[in-house]
C-alpha cells in the first residue's frame, strides 16, 4: 500500500480517479451487452481491438467485433431473448501511467430464444486497459470460464481460468 503524503498526493489521487474510470468501463459493457446495444459498446474499446471469449469465438478490430456482436443468428440479440451479466471482484495493476492489466470475475445469466434452460457461464475476463484521449479503454479482452450451467458453448470452445493443478 502507498502511503500518501505532500509529496505524492497528486499521483494517488491520479491513480484513484483512473482505477474508478477503468471500473466503469467495465460496468458500462455489461450494461450494453445486456441491452444488446452493441454500437454502445464499442467506445468502451480501441479500434484495433482484440476480443476472445473461446479459441473460435472472437474478434480483431472494431469493425469485426461488432460483426460478432449484430449478427443475425449467433449475436447478443438475435441469440439471447435476455442476459445479465455482473462483473465484480476487479483487479487493477498499472503497467504504467497509460496501461492498466485488468482482472475482474463475470457471473453471467443467458435466456435462450430456443426452448431449453436459461445457461449461466462462471468465468473471469482477463484484460488490458489502454488510457486514451477520450479515457481509458479496452484494448484486449479475453474470457476464460471457470464452469458453466446449461450453456450452450461446449467445453472445447472455452478457455478455462487459470488454476493450479492438484499432484497426486
Amino acid at each position: 500500500m502507498t502511503s500518501v503524503n505532500e509529496d505524492n498526493i497528486m499521483a494517488v489521487v491520479q491513480r484513484l480517479v483512473d482505477e474508478r474510470d477503468i471500473e466503469r468501463v467495465l460496468f458500462q459493457y455489461a450494461f450494453h451487452l445486456d441491452a444488446a446495444d452493441p454500437q454502445s459498446m464499442l467506445p468502451l474499446f480501441v479500434e484495433d481491438l482484440y476480443v476472445a471469449y473461446g479459441p473460435s469465438h472472437g474478434a480483431t478490430g472494431a469493425e469485426s467485433y461488432l460483426d460478432v456482436l449484430s449478427n443475425d443468428k449467433t449475436g447478443i440479440a438475435a441469440f439471447f431473448a435476455g442476459t445479465s451479466h455482473h462483473v465484480s471482484n476487479i483487479v487493477i495493476d498499472f503497467v504504467n501511467k497509460d496501461t492498466a492489466k485488468v482482472r475482474s470475475v463475470l457471473y453471467a445469466w443467458h435466456k435462450y430464444y430456443r426452448d431449453r434452460p436459461d445457461g449461466i457461464v462462471y468465468a473471469q475476463y482477463h484484460d488490458e486497459f489502454t488510457r486514451t484521449d477520450e479515457g481509458w479503454k479496452i484494448s484486449r479482452r479475453e474470457q476464460k470460464t471457470a464452469g458453466t450451467e446449461n450453456y450452450h458453448a461446449k467445453a472445447h470452445a472455452l478457455v478455462p481460468t487459470p488454476r493450479t493443478q492438484k499432484t497426486s
